[in-house]
C-alpha cells in the first residue's frame, strides 16, 4: 500500500557551531517522505518555485517519490534558515521567507485520492483539513503539528483531531495544548479530542505511545555525535508511516515496531546536514541499526 504525505517542501539554510550549509533541500514533506520511500511507495504533494534545483527533483525521484501531486510555481521556493547552539535542542530562526508556500492549496491528483496510508505533515490545520475533505476513506491518518498553530489555528487544529486516528507533537506542545505537566495525563486528555493513537516526541529521548494496547517507550537511536536534528522529526513519522504501510496485519499489531523504524531512520537524518545523510542510506543499513537498539532494549 501507498502512502500519501502532505506537507512543506523548502530550501533549508543551516547554521550550527562546527558548520554552515546554505540552501539545502528540506521541509516537512521531503524529510517524510524521503523516509517513508524506503519501505514503500510514497506519494508527495506539495509546492515549489522555479527556482527549485533540478538536481532535488532528482533526488526525490532516486527514491522513487511519485510527483504528480507536486506543484511548480512562478515565484520563489520557501526559504527558511536557522541556527543552532553548541546545545542542539535550542534553535533560532534566523529568515522565513514563504515564497509560493505563502498562498499553497493542496490539490490531491485522482489518482492520490483513494491512499490508504495519509500522513499530513507539518502545515496549516487548515490546509491539512482541506486533503481530507478530497480523500475517499482512507485506512489511516497520522498528522502531525508545531507550536505555530497551537497559538495562532488552534480552533482549527483541535477540529481538525476529531478526524486523525494518530497524532503527533512534542512534549512542549501536548503540556501546551492540554495543560498538564504530566505526560501520560496529557495523552490522556488528547486521546479525549479525538485521536485513537497519539504518540508524543521527546527529541533525543525517544518517543511514547498511547493506544488501545496500551502504553510503548520508544528509545532513540543512540549517537554519539548528533550534526544537525533538523528533519529527524519528519523523518521518525515518515518511517513510522511507510513502515505501517507494508506491514502485514493491523496497525494495533505493528505500529510499535513502526516506530523503531522510524526512530532509526531518524538517527541518519541527524548524522548529516539537511537530508544529506538520509539520501545515502540503504534498506540494509535501517535494518541493521533496528537489530541493535533490539539488543540494547531487550531484557
Amino acid at each position: 500500500m501507498s502512502v500519501l504525505i502532505v506537507g512543506s517542501t523548502a530550501l533549508d539554510s543551516i547554521k550550527t557551531p562546527q558548520a554552515e550549509n546554505p540552501r539545502l533541500l528540506g521541509g516537512s514533506a521531503s524529510h517524510a517522505a524521503v523516509a517513508a520511500s524506503f519501505f514503500g511507495p510514497v506519494k508527495m504533494v506539495g509546492v515549489v518555485g522555479d527556482d527549485f534545483p533540478k538536481k532535488y527533483v532528482a533526488l526525490y525521484k532516486k527514491h522513487r517519490i511519485d510527483l504528480t501531486g507536486l506543484q511548480v510555481q512562478d515565484g520563489k521556493t520557501f526559504h527558511w534558515a536557522g541556527e543552532y547552539e553548541v546545545n542542539m535542542n535550542n534553535r533560532r530562526t534566523l529568515l522565513t521567507e514563504l515564497g509560493v508556500f505563502e498562498k499553497f492549496t493542496p490539490h490531491l491528483p485522482a489518482a492520490y485520492k483513494q491512499s490508504p496510508f495519509v500522513l499530513l505533515a507539518n502545515i496549516a490545520p487548515a490546509l491539512q483539513h482541506h486533503v481530507l475533505e478530497q480523500m475517499t476513506r482512507p485506512k489511516f491518518v497520522v498528522a502531525d503539528t508545531m507550536d505555530l498553530w497551537l497559538n495562532i489555528a488552534l480552533e482549527d487544529l483541535l477540529r481538525l483531531l476529531k478526524r486523525l486516528d494518530g497524532f503527533v507533537l512534542n512534549d512542549s506542545e501536548a503540556h501546551q495544548l492540554t495543560q498538564e505537566d504530566n505526560i501520560f495525563a496529557a495523552m490522556k486528555k488528547l486521546h479525549h479530542l479525538g485521536p485513537k493513537y497519539v504518540i508524543i516526541k521527546k527529541g533525543s529521548h525517544g518517543s511514547i505511545l498511547s493506544g488501545p494496547n496500551g502504553h510503548f517507550i520508544c528509545p532513540a537511536y543512540p549517537l554519539p555525535k548528533v550534526v544537525d536534528p533538523t528533519g529527524a522529526g519528519d523523518s521518525f513519522v515518515g518511517g513510522l508511516m511507510g513502515y505501517l504501510s507494508t506491514a502485514r496485519g493491523g496497525v494495533d499489531a505493528n505500529i510499535r515496531r513502526a516506530m523503531i523504524y522510524g526512530t532509526v531512520v531518524a538517527s541518519f537524518c541527524c548524522e548529516g546536514f539537511g537530508l544529506n545523510r538520509t539520501t545515502r542510506v540503504k534498506r540494509v543499513d535501517i535494518d541493521k541499526r533496528v537489530a541493535e537498539l533490539e539488543r540494547l532494549t531487550r531484557f
